[in-house]
């Protein structure tokens, strides 16, 4: 018997034999019993409780030598977990468990051999924990597995706390980790055998790596899926839960073994918690992951249902009661169309999606894609349909007045449903994002979990893309070629004329000479001499020129050890050279678009240049330096520099070099997701009834119009009808035809009204029962309309090609270092408000006095001392109640009377901090003029926020 089971270790693996047992002589053996999801059946529990799991001190395991290990688990015998204790007082450190096993443990072993023995190995003292599925001599990688030590109120580092009953900060491994029914519970629940197959490009031809990884879950991972798991035992359905794990945290794992345990979880009662558990995802790997992961849990077909195909596959998966569904939000629409087509008469495959008693799970894996808008209300009707029309028949009974049954469904599917739960996953949530999965954590606030960026650079799990950041500044000088000197609307003439310099054959000329020659200078080394960059451009447009100048300077100076890949949607015309169309694939030299990826994670190509593609979910280890020349701010910011955070073999580090942002910038973005992300409180409810009200004093929406249209609009949901699309445009008309009838400013004013009621019902009917079939009426009624007003009053754009000329331009780096972001404060998540957003007009100024202002703002270079005289001026200007209260109450062109008389004051009490900026501005009238009037739009812009 003996001698079948170690045949078996060696073929099989460990983990296997353990869950699904071994044969010998045709009988099967069973060495583990785990525990049953349910009370169901009284003798699997019997079995389970017949397990033993015991620990062996100082366990001799070699026949060579008389080496020992200081701890060994067993579960009935079968050696599992591996230990090394080290105590500080007694001279030695975990840095020394971890040369041990390096040094002194060979792999070749029986006990250490990858996956037919011991499965995981801990080195440990009495402060830290660290751990290793796969000894490898000196090559051993160590994972940390601590608890995450607090840093500051909101932030959390590597390491672990103070023990609550004084003993040692590591005390949790035995307390929790390695207990007995926890080590069951992780062998049986959570460790797998990951096999990644990665297809890369060599010589011109597909090669296929594969690697096999012993998953054993990392402390936050095991903390989060159990707390998850034992909430939703003991309340059931109906919570909307939000897991803030950074980056590199190990989200699809995370999210596998929460969908497996949901799908066969019981409360106290044995009875079933949820139906089935539903993954909303876009990530093609994770479907595949999900599968193979539990697959070795349950070792049988059917439990996971990818929707690959088509909406009548996701229709047939809820249906027939599929354990885990694995689809997109965007096929939950088509859901009661595909329904309609199903049942049609005579049809013998007619299916129905019955959701009475019924109650799911949703995993939503990037929460803020997918948390609000109409289709994810969709899917709430989709999985709760008999509850909302309970729901309505129950409203109509108390309002007898309300006859409309659409409106009704779309109020009702907007709020939380009962028999519904959400788990949305995210490293960068938003405002909405907190508000709308808002079951509270241990601080009595959402996020229900956090392990946050801080901690997992601390921990490497990912490395930090701000610890060497360069900025540079663009120095020019304009001149305006053209004999006239038209009229041009400030705004949209600084946008064309920034344009022109960002697009300018010298521009981009002079930049790809410094990326490439970076390049080649201090990245292409990296790494094993394997490091890739990216360049991040601002449109479709500056990518093709960007390619066409990289390629050029490329093959001008007969280099051959960098080339470059481009990525963009769709086709581009350059208006330089009319004749020619270009796409991705054209300039890639015919690599199609699903080639891309493994192509560029061949040897050939070490540069790729993108146009909004590629900036997020793009994971490719050996991405080292990045090129920005774009605009970043906000959540965008952390999603795109975050492409360099990946571990690689050999990757010590990762640069950013900025040509458009500046460091506080970056640091703004990147700071309130580094520690505990702050959040203004909730909306108040009654700004939706103000915002009403403030709709009604406009008497552009007419209220019998709002009902006529939602009267087709819902009765069109069940049928189409073209003459009811005719009906409902000519309805949309007789507003539209008010509105052009007012003023620009006017417009201005109401359009932003509308689009503010809008966008705060959008979000607070998910998070506050309101129940008032005419707020949903507005909404529905405004959804359409805004689509069909004019898009800008404000004039037309301008092409300055033929106006202005570059007359010089000088490249200068600015700034190089570290982006600390263990310094100063996060600022706020900010969610909607009811302020309207109608923008002041744009004044109209000669051509050349605003190339006269671009030529002083870019072909000056102050100091930091001087921006930051006017920062701080700035700061104290927006903490000013008076001019808060002014702002609120005033235009900006009345607000600029209050602001200029408050400017000199505030300038006098900053003399002292830049005597040089001061002098000047109290002499230079202009200059005066022209940093208060720069200031002003400022505040005014931050105060109105």
């Amino acid at each position: 018997m003996l001698d079948s089971l170690c045949k078996e270790l060696d073929t099989k693996g460990m983990l296997k034999v353990l869950r699904h047992g071994f044969k010998c002589y045709g009988k099967l053996l069973r060495v583990a019993f785990f525990a049953p999801s349910n009370g169901l059946n009284p003798d699997t529990l019997a079995l389970y409780t017949q397990n033993r799991v015991s620990v062996t001190r100082q366990l001799y395991f070699s026949e060579k030598d008389n080496k020992s290990l200081d701890l060994v688990l067993f579960i009935n015998g079968l050696p599992i977990v591996t230990a090394e204790l080290k105590h500080a007082l007694s001279g030695q450190t975990v840095e020394d468990a971890k040369l041990q096993y390096k040094t002194q443990r060979d792999p070749q072993e029986k006990l250490f051999e990858f996956k037919k023995r011991a499965l995981v190995h801990f080195a440990v003292d009495q402060d830290l924990a660290f751990m290793t599925t796969r000894l490898s001599g000196g090559k051993t990688v160590f994972l940390p597995f601590n608890l995450g030590c607090p840093i500051t109120s909101t932030e959390t580092g590597a390491g672990n706390p103070p023990a609550a009953d004084g003993g040692y900060r590591t005390s949790y491994l035995w307390r929790e980790v390695w207990q007995r029914d926890s080590l069951l519970d992780i062998v049986g629940q959570f460790m797998h055998l990951q096999e990644d197959e990665k297809r890369i490009v060599v010589d011109g031809a597909v090669k296929k790596i594969r690697k096999e990884t012993m998953i054993f879950p990392r402390y936050h991972q095991l903390d989060a899926v159990r707390r998850l798991i034992t909430h939703s035992r003991s309340h059931g359905s109906g919570h909307n839960y939000l897991v803030e794990h950074s980056a590199g945290s190990g989200k699809s794992n995370s999210i596998a073994w929460l969908a497996h345990r949901l799908s066969s979880l019981h409360d106290a009662g044995d009875g079933k918690v949820f139906d089935s558990v539903v993954v909303i995802t876009d990530r093609r790997v994770l479907d595949q992951q999900l599968q193979d992961c539990i697959y070795q849990f349950e070792h049988k077909q059917g439990v996971v249902q990818k929707i690959d195909e088509d909406t009548r596959q996701l229709v047939q998966a809820l249906a027939g009661g599929t354990p885990i569904v694995i689809t997109t939000l965007q096929k939950f629409p088509f859901v009661n169309e595909t329904l309609e087509k199903l049942n049609q008469q005579g049809n013998p495959n007619a299916l129905a999606i019955s959701t009475q008693g019924k109650r799911y799970a949703v995993i939503i894996d990037e929460a803020h894609s997918s948390q609000s808008g109409e289709t994810a209300m969709d899917m709430k009707y989709v999985l709760n349909r008999h509850g909302i029309e309970e729901a309505a028949a129950q409203y109509r009974a108390d309002n007898p007045d309300e006859e409309n049954d659409g409106v009704l469904r779309e109020m009702l599917k907007r709020g939380r449903q009962a028999n519904i739960s959400f788990y949305a996953f995210t490293a960068t949530p938003k405002y909405k994002t907190k508000h709308v999965f808002d079951e509270p954590g241990p601080n009595g606030l959402a996020p229900f979990h956090k392990y946050g960026m801080r901690q997992a650079i601390e921990e490497r799990f990912i490395l930090d893309v701000l610890a060497h950041y360069t900025t540079y500044q663009t120095y020019y000088k304009l001149t305006q070629s053209a004999a006239n000197d038209p009229q041009v609307q400030r705004k949209k003439a600084a946008l064309a004329l920034a344009r022109f310099l960002t697009l300018n054959p010298h521009n981009i000329n002079q930049k790809t000479e410094v990326m490439v020659e970076h390049f080649r200078t201090h990245v292409r080394h990296k790494i094993g001499q394997r490091a890739k960059a990216m360049v991040v451009t601002e449109s479709r447009l500056h990518a093709v020129r960007y390619k066409l100048a990289f390629d050029a300077y490329i093959s001008s100076k007969g280099y051959t050890d960098v080339k470059s890949l481009v990525a963009f949607s769709g086709s581009v015309e350059d208006p330089d050279f009319k004749d020619k169309t270009y796409t991705e694939v054209s300039l890639n030299g015919g690599i199609s678009e699903r080639e891309l990826p493994e192509t560029f994670a061949g040897e050939e190509y070490r540069v790729l240049l993108v146009a909004e593609k590629y900036q997020t979910g793009f994971d490719q280890p050996l991405l080292h330096t990045m090129y920005v020349d774009k605009k970043l701010s906000g959540i965008q910011a952390v999603q795109t520099l975050s492409r360099l955070n990946r571990m690689a073999p050999g990757k010590e580090d990762t640069f950013v070099l900025d040509f458009r942002n500046k460091p506080e910038e970056i640091f703004a973005a990147f700071k309130p997701y580094y520690g505990e992300t702050p959040y203004e409180a909730l909306t108040d409810p009654q700004h939706l009834y103000r915002l009403q009200h403030q709709i009604e004093e406009l008497q552009l929406i007419y209220a019998d119009e709002v009902r006529d249209y939602c009267a087709l609009y819902f009765a069109g949901k069940r049928k189409e009808s073209v003459h009811d699309q005719a009906r409902m445009n000519g309805i949309l008309d007789l507003a539209v035809e008010r509105f052009k009838r007012l003023d620009e400013e006017e417009q201005l004013e109401c359009k932003g009204l509308l689009v503010n009621f809008r966008n705060l019902y959008g979000f607070l009917s998910q998070v506050m029962p309101y129940q008032d079939s005419e707020l949903e009426r507005l909404y529905t009624y405004l959804r359409f309309l805004l689509t069909k007003l004019p898009r800008d009053a404000s004039g037309p754009g301008y092409q300055v090609d033929d106006e202005v000329t570059l007359e010089y331009y000088r490249l200068q780096k600015i700034s190089e270092g570290s982006i600390d972001l263990t310094q100063g404060e996060a600022t706020a998540l900010k969610g909607p408000s009811d302020v309207g957003t109608g923008r002041p007009g744009d004044e109209e100024v000669p051509l050349s006095e605003l190339v006269k202002a671009l030529n002083e703002r870019f072909g000056t270079n102050f100091t930091e001392a001087d921006q930051l005289f006017f920062d701080q001026i700035e700061a104290e200007a927006i903490a000013n109640e008076d001019l808060e209260k002014a702002v609120n109450a005033n235009s900006l062109e009345d607000f600029g009377y209050v602001f200029r008389k408050a400017f000199e004051g505030l300038v006098i009490d900053r003399m002292e901090g830049n005597e040089e900026i001061f002098t000047r501005l109290m002499a230079d009238g202009d200059f005066r003029d022209l940093a208060s009037e720069h200031l002003l739009r400022k505040v005014y812009r931050a105060l109105r926020k």
